[in-house]
């Protein structure tokens, strides 16, 4: 395995914690969801943002430590995007000495002919990198494919599904392809979006911004982010709780007849109860005696 020249870590007490907050969430959501298994490949997806750097630098650290043996490849995909620094992340990588690849794919003019200039090209430029991302996993052979969301982005998907498209879902931290060629894994589905860009900033990673598409906008998701943001500063811990309930889900008590019988619920009869048992009662002493 090629030495990890990028290894050590600011020195403050602060950044150890964070750290090893941050690993153990890691941890946690692996071992929750059985994400790795000794001998898997895992192909990193690196895009250059926070979120993904944040994803490969603690699996690396997670590894030192793991009970399991595993790889894992990097790949990061090029769309043809004006200004996209193509040298930043081989660089980067290369200097970390691990196993990469860069794709490059002009995705950026699929979108821009098919999208008009006004309309959010996001969810086509999602689509598309994931066709081109797990046909890449087949070739490579790998067993997982390793993505960068976090807790945050899964709650603001609950709440983009259930304001806008009537739906009660969000992403989950495991999940196999619509093709099942592919599982899917988030192993920071327990970490929190302001722990990932304060460790991203001690880390000082090369960061590729999001918005050299020109859509920095995001469109609802942003509304939706500042909405939850504003829950948090009135109420700390409401994102925390609101994560918890992704886990704790109750299908008898919500309304989807395809995921509890609601039509068969019918009262049970009350159980027969035993004869009541009789008991003589003894006469008092006094009617006993002789009057004379």
């Amino acid at each position: 395995m090629a030495e990890d020249r990028f290894a050590a870590v600011p020195a403050t007490v602060a950044a150890r914690r964070m750290r090893k907050r941050l690993r153990r969430e890691l941890a946690q959501a692996i071992s929750d969801y059985n994400m790795v298994q000794d001998g898997d490949l895992l192909m990193v997806c690196l895009s250059g943002g926070k979120d993904s750097h944040t994803l490969l630098d603690l699996l690396l650290d997670w590894r030192r430590l793991a009970p399991l043996r595993f790889e894992l490849v990097v790949v990061n995909l090029d769309q043809g995007h004006p200004g996209f620094p193509a040298g930043t992340l081989p660089a980067y990588l290369e200097r970390r000495g691990l196993p990469f690849h860069v794709l490059r794919r002009d995705t950026h003019s699929i979108v821009r002919r098919l999208i008009p200039p006004d309309k959010t090209a996001c969810s086509l430029c999602s689509r598309l990198r994931r066709g081109i991302l797990y046909d890449f996993a087949q070739q490579l052979g790998a067993t997982k494919v390793v993505l960068g969301h976090h807790r945050d982005d899964m709650i603001e998907t609950l709440f983009l599904n259930l304001f806008f498209n009537g739906r009660l879902k969000s992403m989950p931290p495991k999940l196999l392809s619509d093709d099942r060629r592919n599982v899917l894994i988030r192993p920071l589905a327990y970490c929190c979006e302001a722990d990932i860009l304060t460790w991203s900033r001690l880390r000082g990673f090369p960061i590729v911004p999001c918005t050299l598409c020109g859509n920095d906008d995001h469109g609802q998701r942003q509304k939706i982010k500042a909405m939850l943001q504003e829950w948090e500063r009135q109420s700390p811990g409401r994102l925390a709780s609101i994560a918890a309930g992704l886990r704790r889900v109750s299908p008898s008590q919500l309304a989807d007849p395809e995921l509890f019988d609601f039509a068969s619920l019918h009262p049970e009869p009350a159980p027969a109860l035993p004869p009541p048992r009789i008991v003589p009662l003894a006469a008092p002493s006094g009617l006993l005696a002789s009057d004379g």
